[in-house]
């Protein structure tokens, strides 16, 4: 991707943050941005530093993540294209409370405060917008609270399998999914074949599911074993989507 000649209010205006701004506003905005590409493994930010501007994953993955005394890390999120992050901190004129690090190559566009809080100031729709945008996280966050307080190892790692698939798959069997608060969406599977294929490490999978990667490993191969999936080294065939949902009421 040619940086010097992306296009940066176009790309903001494909954002569900921005799609209502006007074209004279998304102007604006761009000349508080700044884009960035990232080699694999590199740093993007580090708890303590100053938090002036909130991030957007243009291409590639970011993982945030928070390290113990003993230097154990967990992964509080995996950032892939589209998703922003750091919006909610941004206000709070306090550092960075988690590190953020590539996963692969990847391309960020961060947007600058100052510019942000000019948009607010002039526009108080554009405030309900990001307020919900923060929501949506918050809630997303809490959700993940619930799922590792009350769900099984073997429901987290089918829940992440089944919000894995594409957002079109068509509507079928939602119970099996809502009784089992497996934390997969609240969507229905059809009995069909599915492949998906793992983003990112199964070790960087279990971190973000609270769970080791030798049990994540061994929860892969139950389900092969009872035919539910079948593995070839990250990508995963699923023979029959309501059945793997309905593998977590058992």
């Amino acid at each position: 991707m040619d940086i010097q000649n992306f296009d940066i209010p176009r790309y903001l205006a494909a954002l569900p943050l921005f799609q209502e701004m006007t074209s004279a506003e998304l102007q604006r905005l761009a000349t508080g941005c700044r884009l960035r590409r990232f080699s694999r493994g590199d740093t993007v930010f580090r708890v303590g530093t100053p938090c002036e501007e909130f991030h957007v994953t243009v291409s590639g993955q970011v993982k945030l993540f928070a390290l113990s005394p003993a230097g154990q890390e967990k992964i509080i999120e995996l950032a892939g294209p589209g998703i922003t992050f750091a919006e909610a901190l941004m206000f709070t004129d306090k550092p960075y409370i988690v590190n953020a690090q590539a996963l692969a190559d990847s391309l960020l566009l961060s947007v600058g405060k100052a510019a942000v809080v000019r948009e607010i100031e002039s526009d108080p729709r554009f405030a309900m917008r990001m307020l919900a945008g923060i929501s949506r996280r918050l809630h997303g966050l809490v959700h993940d609270v619930q799922a590792y307080s009350l769900h099984s190892g073997m429901q987290r790692v089918i829940g992440y399998l089944l919000n894995s698939l594409p957002e079109d798959v068509e509507d079928a069997a939602a119970l099996a999914l809502s009784s089992a608060g497996c934390g997969a969406r609240p969507m229905a599977l059809k009995a069909r074949t599915l492949d998906i294929s793992l983003p990112v490490s199964k070790a960087t999978i279990a971190s973000r599911l609270s769970i080791t990667p030798e049990y994540f490993s061994r929860v892969l191969h139950d389900l092969e074993a009872e035919g539910l999936i079948r593995m070839d080294k990250r990508d995963i065939h699923i023979p029959d989507a309501a059945r793997l949902a309905s593998h977590t009421l058992q």
